[in-house]
């Protein structure tokens, strides 16, 4: 069996299809989850925070310098960018939280797993008439 067609059997297996339609789907699902990030819950905790934009908080290392005409960028050590994608991941991993957590409760609701009957063994007939005769024997 030649390489391609190997590859072929391989690319055509049920789970990496599957595997294929969960990225997908799980890629327009987290734009969802960043929209419901940017623009629904962000606005508000910035408002709370007066306006902070952690994506402008920087430290200047070198300040930006002409040289021969040519004009550099300052070297800033941008720490805000990181603060805000902490945030951003934390909102994204509670909201995502929430959500899982919704669906496994409509999930739990929707099972209602029927109750087995109770049925006892030969054994245990049989041990519980000896437990009894025992019992009666010593009264």
């Amino acid at each position: 069996m030649g390489l391609l067609n190997e590859f072929k059997v391989f690319a055509m297996r049920g789970n990496v299809i599957d595997l294929a339609v969960g990225v997908i789907i799980g890629s327009a699902f987290g734009k969802i989850i960043a929209s419901i990030v940017a623009d629904i819950i962000m606005p508000p905790i910035g408002l709370l925070l007066g306006g902070v934009n952690f994506i402008d908080l920087k430290l200047q290392l070198k300040p930006a310098e002409i040289v021969h005409g040519v004009k550099k960028a300052a070297v800033t050590l941008n720490y805000g960018n990181f603060l805000q994608v902490t945030v951003d991941f934390i909102i994204v991993a509670f909201v995502i939280f929430l959500f899982i957590n919704a669906i496994n409760k409509l999930n739990r609701k929707n099972e209602t797993a029927p109750v087995a009957p109770v049925t006892t063994t030969k054994e245990e007939v049989l041990l519980s008439e000896i437990r009894d005769l025992l019992k009666s024997r010593t009264n």
